[in-house]
């Protein structure tokens, strides 16, 4: 039904949207202690809602409120088939207020309706379902000893564990935190970002209606330095795991040292690179990938596919279908209509950031091919651009720009192509175009970053790692090894002789 809305259709629905603005602890709705702070609509640069700022007493009491929870063993304690029903249950509810989570992420990031719809709600319900049925799925180990003695290993949830998660994929990203750190027992209080705070809200409201204990799962509001830091800090908060900026990770690094030497799990900012070899086999496929892996999401993604590295032979033919087929591919518009798949950047501080990058590569002699201009409506809204001769040491080639700005470099080669990808701090995502299937293995093996792709971009499931290298991050979400990560090993000898 979602799918069959029409702009008027979800325009109404926003009008009668209703939303939790306070904090949600120990299983409720709570209006904090603080100030309060405006949440911005980035499409009309209108507030949306005034949301409860919280500070560090009330992330004292959020973890006070996970440690009662996690010493009660109400959740931890919980057989591992009774927690897998609960977060099953939570992904159901997930779909079933698919229309609720779309408007309050499209409305708070201006996030197009339909990518909402089409990706971040069904990848969210499916990776809740994913740890779910992980959740009996941990398993220790026996090792081999003398007679006299039995040896075994058991994994254990580590206890209290804070989650920071960005503004672009609001949702996504938290279920990506939250869901291997439930599945293992732990309880959690997640920091949601300033900007984008309202779906955390309502996870963790239909996180208690499917059935989950009061305290295992706590949100608390506010800005990085008045909430993120005191949390990241906290003596009793086991583990930091943490998706954001690279310059924010290594304080969390910090934080870890500063306090309890608590876990950190980084995953930071990106410069993708993709390889685009003479041998590719399909130019126009290749070049739609290479459109869509800088322009979704108006570019604010870490592993956002920003640097085309194209063979010299092909460049002349890439560049010109790129500019035929990318020119008009993403049009700004009402993120509310479903025809729309351009929104606006979150913020008019990150649009400031972006426009300024547009007029740092033309002082640096890049070529501005197309866009990089603002639109004549209201919102932070900016249209994409690529720039072509740009050399690998300017900084549109190697600062994240976290913006629709794809920026083309001329390659010779694939050991050229490796060694200017490389040529960067970051290391999360990159991608390779080839038909020759050694090329594609020596390409895997020499790019130095967490996910490679060969012959697409951006593809994946649960199973999948989501890491970064170098200063991309470290640790990484999805997967069984994402879930373990939220645990700790005990080993148990037992002496059976005299």
């Amino acid at each position: 039904m979602s799918q069959s809305k029409t702009r008027a259709d979800w325009h109404r629905l926003a009008a009668g949207l209703r939303y939790e603005t306070g904090h949600f602890i120990d299983g409720e709705h709570v209006a904090g202690r603080g100030a309060r702070f405006a949440v911005v609509n980035p499409a009309s640069a209108e507030p949306l809602c005034e949301v409860a700022y919280g500070t560090a007493a009330d992330i004292d009491v959020a973890v006070a409120s996970g440690r009662r929870a996690f010493a009660s063993g109400s959740w931890r304690c919980m057989a591992p088939r009774d927690r897998l029903d609960v977060l099953t249950r939570l992904a159901a509810l997930i779909d079933e207020n698919t229309e609720r989570f779309a408007l309050l992420d499209t409305l708070v990031m201006g996030k197009p309706i339909r990518d909402m719809l089409a990706v971040d709600i069904p990848q969210s319900s499916l990776t809740f379902r994913y740890f779910a049925e992980l959740s009996d799925k941990v398993e220790g180990t026996v090792t081999a000893t003398a007679v006299d003695a039995f040896h075994y290993t058991l994994r254990e949830p580590l206890g209290v564990v804070g989650c920071i998660v960005p503004w672009n994929f609001p949702l996504m990203m938290t279920a990506w935190k939250i869901a291997p750190a439930l599945a293992a027992g732990n309880s959690v209080v997640l920091k949601p970002a300033e900007n984008s705070p309202l779906s955390a809200l309502l996870l963790a409201e239909l996180f208690v209606e499917a059935g989950g204990p009061a305290g295992v799962l706590n949100v608390v509001n506010g800005s990085g330095l008045d909430a993120g830091a005191p949390l990241a800090l906290h003596n009793d908060v086991a583990k930091i795991s943490f998706t954001g900026s690279t310059a924010t990770g290594k304080k969390m690094l910090q934080y870890s040292a500063q306090s309890n030497m608590k876990r950190v799990s980084l995953e930071c900012g990106g410069k993708s690179p993709q390889v685009f070899l003479a041998d590719l086999e399909d130019l126009d496929r290749a070049v739609t990938y290479a459109i869509n892996g800088i322009f979704l999401t108006a570019g604010e993604s870490c592993s956002a596919g920003s640097r085309l590295l194209v063979d010299k032979r092909i460049a002349g033919d890439f560049a010109a279908r790129f500019i035929e087929l990318g020119r008009d591919a993403y049009r700004a518009g009402d993120p509310l209509d479903p025809e729309t798949n351009l929104g606006p950047l979150v913020s008019a501080r990150q649009h400031a950031k972006v426009v300024g990058y547009i007029a740092t590569g033309r002082d640096e002699g890049a070529k501005l091919e197309f866009g990089g201009d603002v639109p004549d409506r209201p919102g932070y809204y900016l249209n994409p651009a690529l720039f072509t001769r740009v050399r690998n040491d300017m900084k549109i080639a190697q600062e994240e720009i976290f913006g629709p700005v794809a920026a083309l470099i001329e390659v010779d080669g694939l050991d050229d192509a490796l060694r200017i990808a490389n040529d960067t701090i970051y290391g999360l995502a990159a991608s390779v175009w080839t038909s020759d299937l050694r090329a594609a293995h020596a390409a895997v093996r020499g790019l130095e970053a967490g996910v490679i792709y060969v012959n697409c971009f951006d593809h994946g499931d649960p199973t999948q790692p989501f890491l970064g290298h170098k200063q991309s991050g470290q640790g990484g979400d999805k997967c069984l090894e994402g879930l373990l990560s939220y645990t700790q090993t005990k080993s148990a000898w037992i002496h059976l002789g005299r």
